[in-house]
């Protein structure tokens, strides 16, 4: 007879060899049920299902033949019993799970539209923001030249946040966009996956000082006393002897270095600002500035202001206000209230296919506010009740994620 432990494992080989059938069984019918039911089949069943799986399978004949479990093989019959019922209730787990996350009715379009898993999102409770990774090798553009070594790792030890309520394909064209204008490439193909991980093919920069100058300018460089904080895309006003000419800036490089990023803020200990978690939380992309002082400045002015410029061998720099973004302020108001915005599109056949904005009731049904309406005449704001919805009209709804999760599932 063998010894305790030598039963066990062999208990365990016997229920791993056993519980495959059972398994992808409860896994199959987990999926199933919650895909086209919306319904979970209780444990209770599963746990009898893989049992009698498991004796038709012949591996295991307990239930059978009570006789068994008080031979000389018990302990390694029992063991393989609970080894079949813990794969068969997994596998169920994990059916049952991408039943209730598969899209219903499956596209291109819809897969391209699905957000992150929601082991991810349960992740990120209590937070607003996602934190996107580069992961493997950032692979070039066929058609285009290599990008240099270091501008590769650069691009592969990147991390980036987003809201965390953005679909995929909004994940991917706004990191597309930053990864552009961080590192003025040439071109750029993200794939983000439901971990929150991106692929990146990417081209290097194909040009310089030229594609940062507007259509119709020019970039002309002064000497000049430059103030702190100077950055890429700024207004400035330029004073030369004959003329004071307006610009935006496109470069600008105080004696003794380049612009230097801003600083990260630090945590009270000195180090680091980290999360609940204690993981580093990412700064922002902070863009490029001026450390105050003697410099050059590259502004980017119209033709006819490029003379007095080119003349002159100095200039005194007054920097200007761009204006508050009132949109992002009002955008800010809704995230501090815990809304968001979010672009629907109407589905054929959905509760909002044929119907007026005050038929539909979207308010008091779905909790959400519909803020504008673009169907074939155009965008329209603050529609009225009158306003009809057909298929493939898009609507900007604002709402509590999950209201908004929710509405966006009912009007497909």
């Amino acid at each position: 007879m063998a010894s305790f432990p030598v039963e066990i494992l062999f208990g365990i080989y016997l229920g791993i060899l056993t519980g495959i059938i059972p398994g992808l069984v409860a896994w199959a019918l987990g999926f199933t049920f919650k895909y086209v039911t919306n319904v979970s089949i209780p444990g209770f069943g599963v746990v009898v299902l893989a049992l009698a799986l498991a004796g038709v399978n012949g591996g295991l004949m307990a239930l059978a033949d009570p006789t068994i479990v008080q031979s000389a093989n018990a302990v390694t019959v029992t063991t393989a019993i609970i080894v079949v019922l813990m794969i068969s209730l997994y596998a169920h787990s994990r059916g049952d799970a991408m039943g209730a996350q598969f899209p219903k009715r499956l596209s291109f379009r819809e897969l391209r539209e699905r957000t992150l898993s929601a082991d991810v999102m349960g992740s990120l409770a209590g937070r607003d923001e996602v934190r996107i990774r580069v992961v493997g090798e950032v692979a070039d553009m066929e058609g285009y030249p290599p990008l240099s070594d270091d501008l590769r790792a650069e691009i592969r030890d990147s991390e980036w946040t987003f809201p965390r309520d953005l679909r995929i394909s909004e994940l991917e064209g706004r990191l597309a966009d930053r990864l552009k204008t961080e590192f003025d490439l040439g071109d750029v193909s993200v794939t983000v996956d439901e971990g929150g991980r991106a692929a990146v093919v990417a081209a290097p920069p194909f040009s310089g000082l030229s594609k940062r100058v507007p259509s119709g300018k020019r970039a002309v460089s002064v000497d000049a006393l430059l103030p702190t904080g100077l950055a890429r895309n700024d207004e400035v006003t330029l004073i030369v002897p004959d003329a004071q000419v307006r610009g935006t800036v496109v470069s600008a490089r105080t004696d003794g270095g380049d612009a230097t990023p801003a600083p990260e803020p630090k945590s009270t200990d000195g180090g680091t600002e980290d999360d609940e978690d204690g993981e580093p939380i990412p700064q922002p992309v902070r863009a490029p500035t001026t450390t105050g002082g003697e410099g050059r400045l590259t502004v980017a002015v119209t033709r006819t202001d490029a003379g007095p410029l080119v003349r002159a061998d100095r200039a005194r720099v007054v920097v200007e206000s761009r204006g508050v973004r009132r949109e992002y302020e009002l955008v800010s108001l809704l995230r501090r209230a815990g809304r968001r915005f979010r672009r629907v599109t109407v589905g054929a056949g959905g509760p909002l296919d044929g119907a007026t904005v005050g038929v539909a009731s979207v308010r008091d049904q779905y909790g959400v506010a519909v803020m504008a309406v673009q169907g074939a005449s155009g965008w329209q704001l603050a529609p009225r009740g009158e306003t009809d919805l057909v298929a493939g009209d898009e609507l900007f709804a604002v709402g509590t994620p999950d209201r908004l999760d929710a509405f966006v599932e009912a009007v497909k």
